[in-house]
């Protein structure tokens, strides 16, 4: 199993004066699967965002891998170092093809393979804006299988099943399961984290460990 370990130090995160994450303190090692469950509004997707490095924590710190993003090169690393698989992607018309998403995740040709294996790969040349949200995340999940390819050892996933229908959930589940990643998946889905090594709940922005 590959993956790199994730620490969490004292991480607090705000949008604008509301706190959204308190003083969260989280160890992952290497190769482990970490549910974040809880209720909406509750702080996991901002978490999720801190670690990705796209939300910046008002304190505490995030290593990944023994890495911080205090410096340019350090951020562009962790950006590489994680795929993501985000749950609302941003809302818009985009002239942005589905075969492009795709490759952006720096292995276009093990992505498309992954769409194939996924049953998206006739969706290449379709608008992202188009797709249906089953589709669109089933190519965000072939997405992120072509960034581990190019070297990412940490999957962030949000909802990733949220929009699939039963089997859809159950094929997701054991893709995501069975990457060779460290993954972080919040989710409402009970079968998926089941499926993890650990289950923890975000409560009004703190966390607590429910399995």
């Amino acid at each position: 199993m590959g993956g790199l370990d994730v620490h969490m130090r004292g991480v607090a995160c705000r949008h604008g004066r509301i706190d959204a994450v308190t003083g969260v303190d989280l160890e992952i090692a290497a190769g482990e699967r970490v549910a974040l469950t809880g209720t909406n509004g509750s702080g996991k997707t901002t978490l999720l965002r801190a670690v990705l490095g796209l939300h910046r924590p008002v304190s505490g710190s995030i290593l990944v891998g023994g890495r911080g993003t205090d410096s340019p090169a350090g951020a562009a690393w962790r950006r590489r170092a994680c795929a993501w698989i985000p749950q609302k992607p941003a809302a818009g018309r985009f002239p942005l093809l589905a075969n492009e998403l795709l490759a952006s995740g720096g292995a276009p040709v093990e992505a498309a393979e992954a769409a194939a294996r996924l049953g998206v790969a006739q969706l290449a040349e379709r608008p992202v804006h188009t797709l249906s949200g089953g589709q669109l995340q089933r190519v965000y999940l072939a997405r992120a299988m072509g960034c581990v390819a190019a070297g990412a050892q940490v999957l962030l996933a949000d909802e990733p099943t949220a929009a699939l229908d039963f089997e859809g959930q159950e094929e997701a589940a054991d893709t995501l399961t069975s990457l060779p990643v460290t993954l972080i998946v919040v989710t409402h889905d009970r079968a998926l984290a089941e499926r993890c090594d650990r289950v923890l709940e975000m409560a009004a922005g703190r966390l607590r460990e429910v399995r």
